[in-house]
């Protein structure tokens, strides 16, 4: 990624965790604000901050907006702003231009334009919001097609102390376990998967014991990963 490079047009909270991650992983990244109050907060974060008016196709131009590998227009409230940012990287032929979108009429209109690639933060943290009051135990997940997906949840009670073997994921509940992250005795389960220290045990063995600290990051169908929890609560 290091060779990469990024623009972000919109730095409130969520365009500035893009372009901190971005920057964090190696990659040369570019934010776009109006605002010089928010400009100077990231400044020291990333490559380069400009404050323009994204609206502004000469100001982009400026700042060689076509030569970036993507542009993510992460523009929060204002939908005509990200419309009008839109239509001028289109013009540009921005080789991949990323939108963000706040309900399907907005995409809609966003694809008529010839947009492809979203992102819709507000929906998406709600789904999972709504996982996890359904389902406690499921920390976070990855919704992939088909009614799969990548889950990492806590170990239901009925299994800790008991070996991988034991269990039989794979034939009993047709699961496949990615790996176990074994949280420290200190840690604490919070919104965030990111904020649970601990460590990853690699491919776990069959003769690996289930501990009431572990986090499972399971692959399978979601009924049956429902199905793996209330059987084992």
């Amino acid at each position: 990624m290091s060779n990469e490079r990024f623009a972000i047009i919109g730095a409130g909270h969520f365009g500035s965790a893009i372009a901190i991650a971005l920057s964090q992983n190696g990659a040369e990244v570019l934010v776009i604000d109006s605002e010089i109050s928010v400009i100077q907060d990231i400044s020291e974060e990333v490559a380069y901050a400009v404050c323009i008016d994204a609206t502004n196709k000469k100001a982009l131009i400026a700042e060689n907006i076509q030569d970036f590998d993507a542009v993510v227009v992460a523009i929060g409230n204002d939908f005509v702003k990200r419309l009008l940012c839109a239509a001028n990287l289109l013009d540009l032929n921005v080789k991949r231009i990323i939108c963000r979108t706040m309900g399907a009429n907005q995409r809609i209109i966003l694809e008529k334009m010839g947009i492809t690639e979203f992102l819709s933060p507000e929906d998406e943290i709600g789904t999972v919001f709504a996982e996890r009051l359904l389902n406690p135990s499921i920390l976070s997940y990855l919704q992939l097609p088909d009614g799969y997906k990548i889950a990492e949840i806590l170990p239901p009670p009925r299994i800790i102390g008991l070996s991988l073997g034991d269990i039989n994921l794979r034939d009993t509940y047709r699961l496949s376990l990615i790996t176990i992250r074994r949280k420290n005795n200190e840690s604490i389960v919070t919104n965030s998967s990111n904020d649970v220290s601990g460590h990853i045990l690699g491919v776990p063995e069959t003769s690996t014991i289930i501990q009431e600290n572990d986090c499972f990051i399971l692959f399978g169908l979601s009924n049956n990963i429902e199905d793996f929890i209330k059987a084992n609560q």
